[in-house]
């Protein structure tokens, strides 16, 4: 057995060799056949390449679906990238958008305050709403405007439209103002066009009451309600709202401002009013001059 394997390996390894003499014989005349520049031989070579290419499709099939599959690859790889980047810039403009937006209403309420129409004798002062009470027992909020800016204890505030409350407690550089909801707030009022007058009474919601009417038949929902300046607290003729009746029967105020957004409040510069510094004065007849003088004595028999 041992001199059988050694007979077919010395009858293989010449034959190796010959092979691969043959196979370098083939690939040196093929080189030179491609290398001769002779017409004759330029035409056996097309001759080949005619025969030899066409038929040949089959065997570059893998090589070009693997190039076809490699650039789709690529051609994935940069639309994710280009995906991640539209996705980026989507959030840059979803974030600009919403600023823009807020810009947009915030530019339309202060058009609003510079369009409403007002006694020319006012004059105003814009502030910025810096906080909330949230308090379920006092509605109220804080401007950034005070006592270095000339405000006083008991002006008006309104927002692009309607009356928002009154100024109540000043400070160095913020007031308070007690909103037109708070249980505090009485508002004289009149109702046009029946000219109804009445109090519109806060109760903690947004839609405060209408109460001490004369005559509540002359009274329809949608009537417009303004001050009526009674008391000299405010302003006559500010927009407060307009009449609603509730599910009770009972007539509200559907407030013209916008308590949702308070975002400027517009502080009346009311000169004219008289300021209150003592409660009684709003009840007391002032004396007359020389009230306080004795009566003259009249002498019995004149005449």
């Amino acid at each position: 057995m041992a001199q059988d394997r050694t007979n077919s390996e010395d009858f293989t390894g010449p034959l190796k060799r010959l092979l691969l003499a043959v196979l370098l014989l083939c690939l040196l005349g093929l080189f030179l056949l491609w290398r001769i520049d002779s017409p004759r031989v330029e035409r056996f070579r097309a001759q080949i390449v005619d025969a030899v290419v066409p038929n040949m499709d089959w065997a570059m099939a893998p090589v070009t679906g693997a190039v076809n599959i490699l650039r789709d690859f690529q051609s994935y790889q940069n639309i994710y990238e280009q995906n991640q980047e539209l996705r980026r810039e989507l959030r840059k403009m979803t974030a600009w958008k919403e600023a823009a937006l807020q810009l947009e209403q915030e530019n339309a309420r202060l058009r609003d305050l510079n369009n409403v129409q007002l006694d020319p004798r006012l004059t105003f002062i814009t502030g910025v709403v810096l906080a909330d009470s949230g308090s379920p027992f006092r509605q109220s909020v804080l401007i950034n405007v005070g006592s270095r800016d000339g405000i006083v204890d008991g002006w008006a505030t309104m927002d692009g439209i309607g009356l928002v409350g009154r100024i109540s407690g000043v400070g160095a550089n913020t007031s308070r103002v007690i909103l037109l909801t708070d249980p505090t707030s009485r508002i004289p009022t009149v109702i046009q066009p029946s000219g109804q007058r009445a109090l519109v009474v806060g109760d903690n919601t947004g839609k405060p009451f209408i109460e001490f009417l004369e005559n509540p038949d002359l009274v329809r929902p949608s009537d417009r309600i303004v001050t009526s300046g009674d008391g000299e607290v405010f302003p006559p003729g500010l927009l407060v709202g307009q009449v609603e009746r509730d599910a009770g029967g009972r007539l509200r105020a559907g407030l013209a401002a916008d308590y949702e957004r308070l975002e400027f409040l517009r502080v009346l510069r009311d000169h004219g009013a008289r300021r209150v510094s003592q409660p009684g004065g709003l009840i007391l007849p002032e004396e007359l001059p020389g009230a306080d003088e004795p009566a003259p004595d009249v002498a019995p028999g004149d005449g």
